[in-house]
C-alpha cells in the first residue's frame, strides 16, 4: 500500500439523530469511518460508530498497523479535521533538540494532503487542495509513481462509499430497510466491507489474459492477497 485514502459515510440506525433523545446512545447516526487502498481498491480499515475524533483516529492506528509501521504513503481525505491530528498523534516520532528538550516530528516521507470541495445547487463549483504535512517534491514524487492519481483526490474511497452502499441495503438513501439494532448493523458493515476485499470482483482491475480475454480480479487478487475470487461460503469458513 503506497496510496491510503480516508472518508466518511453516513448512515443510522433506528432514527435519524434529530429524533433521539439524549440518553438514545445507540440509536441516530452511525458513519463509517473507511480507508482505502487507492491503487488496489482494498479496503484498509472500517471503523463504524459516531463521528467523532476517537473513531478518526482508530482509523489511523488500523493503517498504520496494517501497513507496518511504513511512513513512504500518501494519506489523503477530505477537511475533516479530526484526521491531522489523528495523523500526527499515530506517526510523530520524538526527536531530542539542541537544548535536550524532546520535540514531536512528523517523519518527513509521509504526505497528508486534503481535498475542499465547495458545492452550489448540488454540483461541485470549487476544489481547494491543500497539503498538511510532508513536502511538495515528496508529494510530486508520489503522484508521479501512482498508478491512479495524477493529482490529490479523494475519488477512490468515494467510489467505494457507492458500492458500499449498493451491497448493503441497510445504507441506501431514502429507504426502509435501514438499521433498527446498533450492533447488528455494525456487524453487517464490517461483513460486507471485508468480504468485498476477498469476493467482489472490480470492473476497473480487470486485466487482459493469455488468450487477450478479461481476468477478473478483486482487491485482494490486485494486492498480492489472493491468487482467485473467493466465494462468500469460502471466506466465512477461512
Amino acid at each position: 500500500t503506497r496510496e491510503v485514502q480516508l472518508d466518511e459515510k453516513w448512515s443510522f440506525v433506528y432514527k435519524k439523530e434529530a429524533h433521539c433523545e439524549q440518553d438514545e446512545k445507540t440509536y441516530g447516526d452511525n458513519w463509517d469511518h473507511t480507508a482505502l487502498d487507492a491503487e488496489n481498491r482494498l479496503l484498509l480499515s472500517i471503523v463504524p460508530g459516531k463521528r467523532t475524533r476517537e473513531q478518526c483516529q482508530k482509523v489511523v492506528d488500523e493503517v498504520k498497523k496494517r501497513t507496518d509501521g511504513r511512513t513512504d504513503i500518501l494519506i489523503t481525505s477530505d477537511e475533516h479535521a479530526p484526521y491531522e491530528t489523528a495523523i500526527e498523534q499515530a506517526y510523530a516520532v520524538e526527536t531530542q533538540q539542541p537544548d535536550g528538550s524532546t520535540q514531536k516530528v512528523m517523519p518527513k516521507d509521509l504526505c497528508y494532503a486534503t481535498v475542499c470541495k465547495t458545492r452550489k445547487g448540488g454540483r461541485v463549483v470549487d476544489i481547494v487542495k491543500t497539503l498538511v504535512f510532508g513536502t511538495l517534491s515528496i508529494l510530486l514524487m508520489f503522484l508521479f509513481r501512482s498508478t491512479v492519481s495524477n493529482t490529490i483526490n479523494t475519488s477512490f474511497v468515494e467510489r467505494h462509499n457507492g458500492t458500499d452502499r449498493n451491497q448493503n441495503a441497510r445504507k441506501t438513501r431514502k429507504t426502509l430497510r435501514f438499521s433498527k439494532d446498533w450492533v447488528m448493523h455494525n456487524a453487517v458493515t464490517y461483513f460486507v466491507a471485508y468480504s468485498y476485499n476477498f469476493c467482489w470482483p472490480v470492473r476497473t482491475l480487470r486485466i487482459k489474459n493469455e488468450t487477450g480475454g478479461w481476468k477478473k480480479r478483486t482487491p485482494a487478487m490486485a494486492a498480492g492477497l489472493s491468487g482467485h475470487i473467493w466465494s462468500t461460503h469460502e471466506w466465512i469458513s477461512y
